[in-house]
């Protein structure tokens, strides 16, 4: 209890020093709720934090000011002012504020998605972008992601024999997880290889901790205390994943001779070897990066496949008519072929509409680098830049009825969800843009054009599709609240 006071006391005198000392507050700031001594705005954000975020945005705006602890911050809501912050200034707001989280399970922000705007950040991101994610190396795997599809597709087939229900979530999290496995390390991995919770349940955990509001990223000097205990639970995190990713790059040394194809860990091995990358680059930035693209590719890809399912079917309808377009194009005397995904026109509509009400990643993290002025308001450096991509994604003004799943909204409709329009943005924009967009473009436009064209699908127990609950877990990801479970029954005419 001493130990609490103390540390309140602490806080409370760190607090005052910081209002006296900081003369910047003089500076006209975006409008925003009173906050309260110490916590500032902390109290008015819940476990939905995009969800909270928007409501207050709506009442003062969609560039709006908010004190987290010690932390200025600004919550950006609409696609003209994410436009200012990702494109018009995007030089000054392409850093990523402190995050405790990522000094133990990114080796001291030295991967990409966390590390610091700076000269280390462009090399590494230069060098992931041609080595990693080019377009030859994403087609080299193509044929992996067949078979792994076709594996899934004959587990679903199995249960539409014996009329059963198929948790969706878990078939999908395990196929992802498998393709990412392939392609980051080479071979696939049982859970029960790894560790007795469950090598994509730590993966998830670690997409947990890693939004879970810490004291230390809001009130630095109280980060040593580890008042949560998430330190704790961090730092083991953390071993479990050097220890797992020491292992695999051992047996990678010690078989290069024996293996016929390069996946991630021979590429970054070779680059740190060679000695060419032309900055430090040791096996601390290569667990790092490695650790980047297996979590990356693993839970975003899913999880909008996911939701991309959950409202097919809660729009049977809609469900029916991509069903008629995959009969046109494709038959129904065969799978979908990678080839055919540029001529699925309506497939593409669905996806933008289920991720644009959907976002798999609904709030990006930026930092100024600088002071500046954005339409006549103070932005202090060092402040955080929230983009409430949920909330852009949602604007009336871009779109009309923007709660109602309608993919015909699309037709004839220039925006796309690659980040050039700020209304629709599952991938980021600007500098911070995901630089594996066009990997996980294909894998969500090919499983969800797979499963829908192999199979019809119901809700069990007479479910109505209107009781489809669609509850939300907040993280790095956000996740289905509930596993979403489904009847298949096989419609091809192919064994």
């Amino acid at each position: 209890m001493a130990l609490i006071w103390t540390t309140l006391i602490l806080a409370l005198v760190i607090y005052m020093f910081h209002k006296l000392l900081n003369i910047k507050n003089r500076k006209k700031l975006p409008p925003g709720p009173i906050g309260i001594p110490i916590l500032g705005h902390l109290h008015l954000i819940g476990k939905n934090a995009h969800q909270d975020l928007y409501k207050l945005a709506k009442k003062y705006g969609p560039f709006m000011y908010l004190r987290l602890g010690l932390v200025p911050t600004i919550i950006v809501s609409s696609p003209e002012t994410v436009e200012k912050v990702l494109k018009t200034y995007d030089h000054v707001f392409a850093s990523r504020p402190h995050n405790e989280a990522s000094q133990y399970i990114s080796y001291g922000q030295r991967n990409l998605i966390f590390s610091k705007y700076g000269s280390y950040w462009r090399n590494m991101r230069k060098l992931c972008t041609l080595q990693l994610l080019t377009s030859q190396k994403v087609n080299s795997y193509q044929s992996s992601r067949k078979e792994e599809v076709y594996i899934l597709v004959k587990s679903i087939k199995q249960a539409a024999q014996d009329g059963v229900a198929v948790d969706l979530s878990a078939k999908v999290s395990s196929l992802n997880a498998n393709l990412s496995c392939l392609m980051v390390f080479g071979k696939k991995f049982m859970d029960e290889d790894l560790d007795k919770r469950g090598f994509k349940s730590i993966v998830q955990e670690v997409a947990h901790l890693a939004v879970t509001p810490n004291l230390g990223d809001f009130f630095p000097y109280l980060g040593v205390l580890d008042l949560q205990g998430l330190t704790g639970r961090l730092k083991a995190l953390s071993k479990f994943f050097d220890e797992f990713l020491e292992k695999i790059i051992e047996e990678h040394v010690q078989s290069k001779e024996q293996r016929e194809t390069e996946d991630f860990v021979d590429t970054m091995m070779a680059i740190m070897q060679s000695g060419e990358a032309g900055f430090e680059f040791d096996r601390r930035h290569v667990k790092a990066i490695l650790l980047d693209m297996l979590t990356a590719s693993m839970d975003t890809s899913a999880t909008s496949v996911e939701w991309i399912l959950s409202e097919l079917l809660r729009h049977p309808q809609v469900m029916k008519k991509l069903q008629k377009e995959l009969e046109e194009v494709v038959g129904l005397d065969r799978m979908v072929e990678e080839s055919d995904l540029e001529n699925l026109k309506y497939l593409d509509m669905v996806i933008k509409e289920a991720l644009r009400l959907h976002s798999v990643a609904p709030l990006l993290n930026h930092e100024s680098i600088e002071d500046c002025v954005v339409d006549g308001f103070f932005v202090q450096k060092g402040s955080r830049i929230i983009v409430n991509v949920y909330a852009a994604q949602r604007d009336s003004n871009a779109w009309p009825e923007p709660d109602k799943f309608f993919p015909e909204r699309f037709v004839e409709s220039n925006v796309d969800l690659r980040g050039h329009d700020f209304q629709l943005l599952p991938f980021g924009s600007g500098r911070r843009s995901c630089p594996g967009m066009q990997l996980g473009i294909i894998i969500v436009r090919l499983v969800v054009a797979q499963l829908v064209h192999c199979f019809d699908w119901e809700l069990p127990n007479g479910m109505q599709p209107s009781e489809l609950d669609m509850s939300e877990q907040f993280g790095l990801v956000t996740y289905r609240a509930k596993h979403l479970m489904a009847v298949p029954t096989y419609r091809l005419h192919y064994n």
